[in-house]
């Protein structure tokens, strides 16, 4: 049997030859995963059209089809265009789960929810020619003792972060405006697997470098000291994400940093208490960010720093405060986002409720545009304050200002090096892309993750990041 899978590129990702470097990152897991439950037999193809152009003149018997909201409209001229040929498509993903009605009219079949249970259920009705409309993943969802992924499908070359795994499905938190309620309707909303299978899937991965892209690495703490403690003599260091009130208690951060943390999404969203009631991130409530960046810093991890505009509290000096608190408090990068209310969130019903909703343009919904109907500020506000404070994060002045602020040397050239390199190097990723040097910039991404030594280590270190780093300028010029 020939299986296709695809994961249609974001509308904002535009093409694969210019792309932001964020869209080289990482690879279709969700696919791989899937793939993994296909027989040796199968003969099988996994396209990302984020760092290729998809081949779609192929006649495969099965093709399936990864849907978020701002690539549904390419996913469904994908999928129509495979079954004007006869072909047998199936779609899942966030997209599908939010609007399995609007999905289901341009797909043979679609999963509903996480896919590691009804999948495999699919295949065999699929082989047997007795498949059903729906599949929908309610009771006995596990990531334990499932098939290893079929990271041989992966082109390892065409991202900076080839090394990237999921420990676990879900967060144990329900915010608002996250998708992640609807996803999980239905059975368990956060599991993960065990230690022993983690320890296993890292040893397969080749390099130093890891990304664990779960939605918060620290929700089971047990999980994370046990494997934190495994980790250790790895030689490996990885990012992640957290919340600020898991950075803030006991002392998981410290064995997350001496198994190889060096940079952690941290979401922050806002600063205003009834704004994080309103949006149920109670984790946030009565936290102090300040206290938690401090930790981080001493520990030195490098922090992205996440933060919503248009919440129902803000008012025009949202976005000069956000901006200043993060270059005072030294943030290394900074994510912000308009707020946007995804189909089959709480945040969706409650504005369409209340009659907010401007727009059911998917490709809008992007966290870029408006399309809901602020109570404080106009669309015009919000759209050019969420730009201005991008631009405004990313100036040099500020971007050395908050290198400045470390009290390491080492630290400071780290900070400079990584948030210059992120967003004021656009031209330069997108010819790096193109010329096919990912593969080089990931021993400097490595580089710029190695433990920041303190006291008397420091001036030593400093000259060797200083040598390491022009070496390894001058074989990515090679």
């Amino acid at each position: 049997m020939k299986v296709k899978l695809i994961l249609p590129s974001l509308t904002e990702a535009k093409t694969a030859f210019w792309r932001p470097i964020k869209y080289s990152l990482f690879p279709p897991l969700g696919l791989a995963t899937l793939a993994a439950y296909l027989d040796d037999t199968d003969e099988i193809d996994l396209q990302d059209q984020h760092v290729e152009t998809l081949n779609l003149n192929d006649q495969p018997d099965l093709v399936i089809i990864q849907v978020y909201i701002t690539n549904a409209k390419r996913a469904y001229n994908i999928a129509q265009h495979y079954r004007n040929k006869g072909v047998f498509v199936a779609l899942g993903g966030l997209h599908v789960t939010s609007l399995p009605d609007e999905a289901e009219a341009f797909a043979d079949t679609i999963f509903i929810g996480p896919g590691e249970q009804t999948f495999p259920i699919f295949l065999k009705d699929y082989r047997n020619k007795r498949t059903k409309r729906r599949y929908v993943s309610s009771m006995g969802r596990t990531i334990q003792d499932q098939p290893p992924i079929r990271r041989d499908l992966i082109k390892r070359e065409k991202y900076l972060v080839p090394n990237s795994l999921v420990i676990s499905r879900g967060c144990p938190h329900h915010c608002d405006f996250c998708y992640k309620d609807s996803f999980f309707k239905g059975g368990k909303s956060f599991y993960t697997q065990r230690v022993d299978e983690i320890l296993t899937e890292i040893d397969r991965l080749k390099g130093k470098h890891l990304y664990f892209i779960d939605d918060h690495l620290l929700g089971n703490p047990r999980l994370s000291r046990e494997l934190f403690e495994g980790m250790k003599g790895m030689n490996r260091v990885f990012q992640g994400a957290a919340t600020v009130k898991s950075i803030l208690e006991g002392d998981l951060i410290e064995k997350a940093a001496q198994a190889g943390l060096r940079s952690l999404f941290v979401g922050f969203e806002t600063f205003s208490p009834d704004n994080l009631r309103q949006s149920n991130k109670n984790q946030n409530l009565k936290q102090d960010y300040e206290r938690a960046v401090k930790r981080l810093h001493e520990l030195g991890i490098m922090i992205n720093g996440s933060f919503v505009f248009g919440l129902d509290y803000d008012d025009r000096d949202v976005f000069k405060r956000t901006v200043d608190w993060g270059v005072e408090n030294a943030i290394t990068t900074a994510t912000y986002h308009i707020l946007t209310p995804y189909p089959g969130t709480r945040l969706y019903s409650n504005l369409e409720r209340e009659g907010r909703i401007m727009s059911r343009d998917w490709d809008l919904y992007d966290t870029r545009h408006v399309v809901y109907k602020s109570k404080s500020l106009s669309e015009k506000e919000l759209e050019d304050g969420y730009n201005w404070a991008y631009e405004e994060f990313y100036t040099w002045s500020n971007v050395l200002k908050a290198s400045l602020s470390h009290e390491q040397v080492e630290h400071q050239l780290k900070h400079l090096f990584y948030t210059g390199g992120w967003k004021k190097m656009e031209p330069l990723w997108n010819v790096i892309i193109n010329a096919g040097g990912l593969k080089r910039m990931l021993p400097l991404l490595e580089l710029l993750l190695s433990k920041v030594e303190y006291k008397r280590e420091a001036q030593l270190s400093v000259a060797k990041l200083n040598s390491d780093l022009r070496k390894s300028s001058e074989m990515i010029a090679q």
